[in-house]
């Protein structure tokens, strides 16, 4: 049996002063890549301890990434306010950037939820990556006028019965998009994914797995 990860917290430079933030990796192999994971609206509790946010990385982790949360400017022990999206984009900007300082030439990959989901969006049309995970995207809100979209494999989950992020408007912008992301609509699954996160992982993992590996540049 593999030994669990070990949290290795730290502050890394933002853009407006620290950002508290967890790194964890496999205990036993070298990763085989990188995941930055973006958290849900600071202003509403989100946090990088959010479950969902949480399943993501272990999901990233469990495949052998070194996988990086993060806390928003403004939230918890990090530095700065909450800038209504725009310095949040560049705070995951600068965590992306310190993770492929520490692990070079890495495959490195996206992954948020809801409001942390669209800074993901966005984070992966200014930068090259390997993939991206959105859950519960909230770009109604905060993806807006987007400059064009992620060129890499990208995978949108979204529950049937979220009450937070509305999955007919989630659709609607999808079908905007040219050729546009893989969709998984979760039968019986709320905003949080109560009782659903086992499923949020296999999906995760499935679609990771398919579309392996690409380097950090």
């Amino acid at each position: 049996m593999s030994k669990a990860p070990k949290p290795d917290k730290r502050f890394i430079e933002g853009p407006a002063g620290r950002l508290e933030s967890t790194v964890e990796s496999p205990a036993d192999s070298l990763p085989v890549g990188v995941v930055v994971v973006c958290h849900p609206h600071p202003q509403h509790g989100g946090t990088m301890h959010n479950k969902v946010v949480h399943t993501l990385a272990r999901s990233f982790v469990r495949m052998g990434f070194a996988a990086l949360r993060f806390n928003f400017r403004g939230t918890e022990a990090s530095e700065g306010c909450y800038d209504n999206g725009n310095g949040e984009l560049d705070d995951a900007l600068a965590a992306i950037e310190w993770m492929c300082a520490k692990y070079s030439n890495q495959p490195l990959w996206l992954a948020g939820f809801s409001f942390g989901a669209a800074i993901a969006v966005r984070a992966a049309i200014a930068v090259q990556v390997t993939g991206l995970v959105s859950v519960a995207p909230a770009v109604d809100r905060f993806g807006k006028g987007l400059a064009g979209q992620p060129r890499c494999p990208w995978l949108v989950i979204q529950g049937d019965k979220d009450e937070v992020v509305d999955v007919d408007l989630t659709v609607e912008w999808l079908d905007s998009l040219e050729p546009g992301p893989e969709l998984l609509i979760m039968s019986g699954a709320g905003h949080f994914f109560h009782g659903k996160l086992v499923d949020l992982r296999s999906s995760v993992t499935e679609f990771v797995e398919r579309h392996r590996i690409k380097p950090c540049l």
